[in-house]
């Protein structure tokens, strides 16, 4: 039997004064949650788990006619083809598609940073989009209260901070890891998000794993089909000093079974630039973090053969 964590739960339909303590300790003591009371309706996320199903079960040949592009960040992923930012390490063994905030073409945020602009959007299967679309709005307000809550613990203006994440450059992956061995390579790498927050419904059939910043074992993480997986990534860590931790984690699909998933990454705005908005942890120094072009070089470094350049922007990958 794998070893397996139980992570600290939190519900929002509570009262601030008695989520903020449990939500304080979780985010510093080992950067991921659990989520009740999150308003996504468990029948949107049904649906969209079976929209998946549809969509990747189709032939090859029409996913590929809607691949993804070094010039476009939307469309399809194809199997082991995104490389984890890093020279000799085996591709990950998932196929997504991917999709970012809806931004007109001629908006003038596509010339200020060219990750903006309008998704594609696959014909087949029917309902794709509309369920996509619902769910996103769904976590986009769970997004915001979560943010507030953080903002709360930090002691800093919610307004002021809820402000960085106007006209942002969330993005989420819809995607299908076919069941694997261990030779064949990670389902994703072990990696940390170089996002603010990420929220997720892990599939049932288990595979996601994460490394406690104290310890040296990974363990599987253990999520209530209620609840929500809610993890800190990169930004929130440096924002707070380092007073939250962004947690290593990976997945691995060895269950034998086809498994789903659909992370959503919340991003703030291109033009920000992620600095400490607290006294720093003692031991903690890391330079500032402009969004749009770590966003851009995390994009870039994905396609197969890209070298990472010498920007000194963590890009996330990390050994097992």
């Amino acid at each position: 039997m794998s070893a397996s964590l139980a992570i600290p739960t939190i519900d929002l339909e509570r009262d601030n004064d008695e989520i903020l303590p449990t939500l304080e300790r979780a985010l510093c003591d080992i950067g991921f949650v659990l989520v009740k009371g999150h308003g996504v309706p468990a029948e949107l996320v049904s649906a969209l788990r079976q929209q998946l199903v549809g969509y990747f079960d189709r032939p090859l040949d029409e996913k590929m006619a809607e691949r993804i592009t070094p010039h476009n960040y939307r469309g399809y992923i194809p199997l082991g083809f995104f490389s984890p930012n890093t020279e000799g390490v085996t591709p990950d063994q998932y196929e997504g598609y991917k999709l970012h905030a809806e931004v007109a073409a001629d908006d003038l945020l596509c010339t200020a940073c060219d990750i903006y602009g309008p998704n594609r959007w696959p014909q087949e299967p029917a309902g794709l989009r509309e369920t996509t679309e619902a769910f996103w709005q769904a976590c986009e307000a769970a997004g915001q209260r979560l943010l507030s809550l953080i903002a709360q613990i930090m002691k800093v203006n919610v307004g002021d901070f809820l402000a960085y994440f106007d006209q942002p450059l969330t993005n989420m992956t819809l995607l299908h890891y076919p069941p694997s061995n261990p030779q064949d390579g990670f389902g994703i790498h072990p990696h940390k998000d170089t996002d603010a927050l990420t929220l997720l419904f892990p599939d049932a059939v288990g595979g996601l794993w994460l490394r406690p910043h104290d310890q040296a074992e990974w363990l599987e993480i253990e999520a209530p089909a209620d609840t929500m997986v809610v993890n800190i990534g990169d930004l929130l860590e440096l924002w707070s000093g380092g007073y939250f931790v962004s947690t290593p984690h990976k997945v691995v699909n060895a269950s034998g079974q086809e498994r789903y998933s659909f992370p959503f990454f919340i991003v703030p705005r291109h033009d920000v630039v992620v600095a400490p908005l607290i006294d720093c942890q003692p031991g903690f120094q890391r330079a500032p973090v402009p969004v749009g072009p770590v966003s851009r070089e995390v994009w870039r470094t994905n396609w197969p053969e890209a070298v990472p350049d010498d920007t000194g922007f963590d890009l996330g990958t990390l050994p097992d």
